[in-house]
């Protein structure tokens, strides 16, 4: 797949599950962003994913990011 444009020049663009891959086999650590609570993000290492995309996160730490009321970026360990 390539981007649009640019007559297949530019970047080539992965599909999502095999970036999701890639990021498992370089054990990089990644922040995933809640879909309805966006002041809440998950860090930690992907560690597995199913066809669905369905994470699992290793060392997984919940990130609330701040806010106008409380300005104070807070993490909590999960698990």
């Amino acid at each position: 797949m390539t981007g649009r444009g640019g007559g297949g020049r530019g970047k080539v663009l992965l599909p999502p599950i095999n970036f999701i891959f890639k990021l498992l086999q370089q054990r990089s650590t990644v922040s995933i962003w809640l879909y309805e609570q966006l002041a809440i993000r998950i860090e930690g290492k992907i560690r597995g994913f199913d066809e669905f995309m369905n994470l699992v996160i290793d060392d997984a730490v919940e990130v609330k990011q701040p806010t106008k009321s409380d300005p104070e970026v807070k993490r909590r360990e999960l698990g």
